[in-house]
């Protein structure tokens, strides 16, 4: 899979499967606006059902499997998060950006890896 990364410096373009930066690309990220009734929501994404929050706090997730009904945290091991994404087909499939370095989560976030990649400061995300 792969990831546009808009960035202070420019959107990249990143192989998340082998954790490589392929370079910057001509291409917007503007990630769909998700609203939250929750405080100090940083941004939120949507999949279905699958609602994940960051927020401005310890854990920095919250993650929802019934349109935002319920809630649980998450993320207790991350960094504070800038942006996020979830693959539309896979809900369990979650891209978290914190300030320089993307996470990765292929369980609903549950367990995250920090990908190996280094990036400019990071604004916004989309799983492609």
């Amino acid at each position: 899979m792969r990831a546009l990364v808009r960035t202070v410096d420019g959107v990249f373009e990143v192989d998340l499967d082998e954790e490589l930066v392929l370079g910057l690309v001509d291409a917007p990220v503007e990630p769909e606006r998700v609203e939250v009734s929750l405080p100090l929501v940083v941004a939120a994404a949507r999949s279905g059902s699958t609602v994940i929050a960051i927020f401005d706090r310890r854990p920095p997730l919250a993650i929802s499997n019934d349109a935002g009904r319920t809630w649980r945290e998450a993320g207790g091991g991350l960094p504070p998060g800038r942006a996020l994404a979830i693959a539309e087909d896979d809900p369990d499939y979650v891209l978290y950006a914190a300030r320089n370095r993307l996470h990765l989560s292929e369980d609903g976030g549950r367990f995250w890896r920090s990908l190996a990649p280094e990036l400019p400061e990071i604004e916004a995300v989309e799983l492609g």
